[in-house]
């Protein structure tokens, strides 16, 4: 059984963590972290919130407790209640929040939905070790002269958390992401596959880096990492299921087309992804929003898997 991490006293006065969550964590048994900016910025309602639920119950079905993340009233919240849920679903004044934006958020007493950065970070200071979200962000293509490369690969670099994704959304420069994983240390692990994933499709075009055949496997690899005191964070790649996904072949013009768009609105920074990602359901007709929605619950039955075999390991 592995030994629960202490949450710093001075962490502590800032944070709100769920009962659920909390008793499972003082026992040391199997907790996922999951993400909110996919809640408010990522997903229309009533859909944001239905996911959300049943992502939720995802987790629980495979053994683990569920601990959405978010700031709201600038308190961390680790597990949220139905209406703080509902809250973040529909409140138009809360905020996309990275890690950088966490001290003001706070300060302030804002209301924030977490983006993968942010999410890992107040995980980690909860003491949970694994986190399942859609996909990961990464280099933005005409990174080389916007200089846009997500926080999401630096906290990765620094955060002792394994991020369950689909891979790096498909509207990112996922070569180059993988290399600036490389460059930080940073393990990029497909689960079951030689390919890395392309979130809406199962391939990418781009060999996996490493693999893994099993969620025991993948547990494994965690515990050896940080046992051998290497820091940071593990990106398990786990691609969407083969009903669910829209091929690259079909994809790729509709990405292009999304990409256009944006780049005549001149839109730029936090504002990027929740408008590609809205502008994909456009195009789409809403088949982008079922693989979203598809991808992010196996993403979460396999995260649990993950932190079940995890707290199995000794110490």
């Amino acid at each position: 059984m592995s030994t629960p991490l202490p949450i710093r006293p001075e962490v502590a006065r800032l944070m709100d963590l769920h009962p659920e969550v909390a008793a499972a964590l003082a026992s040391g048994g199997p907790v996922v972290a999951l993400e909110s900016t996919i809640i408010s910025h990522g997903m229309p309602f009533p859909q944001n919130v239905e996911m959300a639920r049943g992502v939720e119950a995802v987790v629980r079905e495979h053994g683990a407790t569920p601990a959405t993340v978010a700031v709201l009233g600038g308190r961390l919240k680790v597990g949220l209640t139905p209406g703080e849920l509902h809250l973040l679903a529909t409140d138009k004044g809360v905020q996309k929040i990275s890690t950088r934006d966490l001290p003001v958020t706070v300060a302030l007493g804002g209301h924030g939905a977490t983006t993968v950065a942010s999410t890992m970070r107040i995980a980690s200071l909860a003491g949970i070790r694994v986190f399942a979200t859609g996909g990961t962000g990464g280099v933005h293509r005409g990174a080389g002269q916007s200089m846009d490369v997500s926080a999401d690969l630096t906290e990765l670099a620094r955060t002792d958390v394994c991020v369950v994704s689909a891979g790096v959304k498909s509207i990112l420069d996922i070569g180059l992401t993988l290399e600036v994983l490389e460059t930080q240390g940073v393990p990029a692990i497909t689960l079951g596959s030689e390919e890395f994933p392309a979130f809406y499709s199962r391939s990418s075009g781009f060999p996996s880096p490493l693999t893994v055949q099993t969620e025991a496997e993948a547990a494994r690899v965690l515990h050896a990492k940080w046992s051998l005191g290497l820091t940071g964070g593990v990106l398990l790649a786990n691609p969407i299921p083969g009903e669910a996904e829209i091929s690259a072949a079909e994809i790729t013009p509709q990405i292009e087309r999304a990409l256009a768009d944006m780049a005549a609105l001149g839109l730029s920074g936090k504002e990027t992804t929740p408008y590609l990602l809205g502008r994909m359901v456009e195009i789409t007709g809403g088949r982008s929003l079922e693989a979203n929605i598809a991808l992010v619950r196996h993403n979460a039955a396999v995260a649990a898997r993950v932190a079940v075999e995890y707290a199995r390991l000794p110490g």
